[in-house]
């Protein structure tokens, strides 16, 4: 059984995918339910994703999927059903790290999606398509699937990140505490910070002393994947 904001929200979830394939931003979704905060939607997400009418796509900027609709509205969602949402943000096969038994010598140059610009400072909106590609040589890159962003701000600087520089990332929702992360905070805006847990809290740490350190809930970072080199040109 649902509460009467919970249907609210999913049946405004449900239309807007229908009509455009993109489900709406936390903003909208907020102002389509009269609510003052997001943390109220972030709660009504987290309620429909336990009862099994969402799923959260993990890695994808505003990425939801609906798996069913209630009883009551006779219409389920998922094989056969209607359409999920499935954005291009981080995925494909490029960026993939090639090893010796893949038939290609571990030496040839791995080609890296560049999935646009990466905010070094107040977060910008989250990255969505892949721009490019630039060609990377394998000992730059670990095993795994990576791609590449390009730096905007000067917030990282103290540790060697300039703006116009461009990160290479492993793709990866996991790291711990200390490393450097694509962090999408809000799942609408990114940012490249150094993560670092503080008991139930995530903080998201600049290396420049002009930028203050910006602390989260769980429920409100999600990591893309941790920094594993950069390539910068002069």
């Amino acid at each position: 059984m649902l509460t009467r904001k919970q249907k609210e929200l999913l049946m405004f979830i449900h239309e807007r995918v229908k009509e455009s394939g993109v489900p709406p931003s936390f903003d909208e979704m907020k102002e389509a339910l009269d609510l003052k905060s997001k943390s109220g939607i972030h709660r009504l997400i987290t309620a429909l994703e336990e009862r099994g009418f969402i799923r959260r796509l993990p890695h994808r900027a505003r990425a939801l999927e609906i798996l069913k609709l209630p009883e009551s509205v006779g219409q389920s969602i998922g094989n056969g059903g209607g359409r999920g949402f499935s954005p291009s943000v981080i995925e494909g096969s490029l960026g993939r790290v090639r090893r010796e038994d893949d038939g290609v010598p571990s030496s040839a140059n791995v080609p890296v999606p560049v999935m646009g610009r990466i905010a070094a400072g107040v977060p910008i909106e989250a990255i969505q398509h892949a721009e490019r590609s630039i060609e990377v040589p394998p000992e730059l890159l670990t095993t795994g699937e990576h791609f590449a962003l390009e730096v905007r701000g000067d917030s990282m600087i103290e540790a060697g990140i300039l703006d116009g520089d461009v990160v290479l990332i492993r793709r990866g929702d996991t790291a711990s505490s200390g490393e450097i992360v694509v962090a999408l905070v809000d799942r609408e805006e990114a940012t490249l910070k150094r993560m670092r847990r503080r008991g139930d809290s995530i903080a998201l740490e600049a290396a420049n002393p002009a930028y203050e350190t910006r602390i989260f809930g769980p429920d409100r970072v999600d990591v893309q994947g941790k920094l594993v080199g950069l390539i910068r040109v002069y």
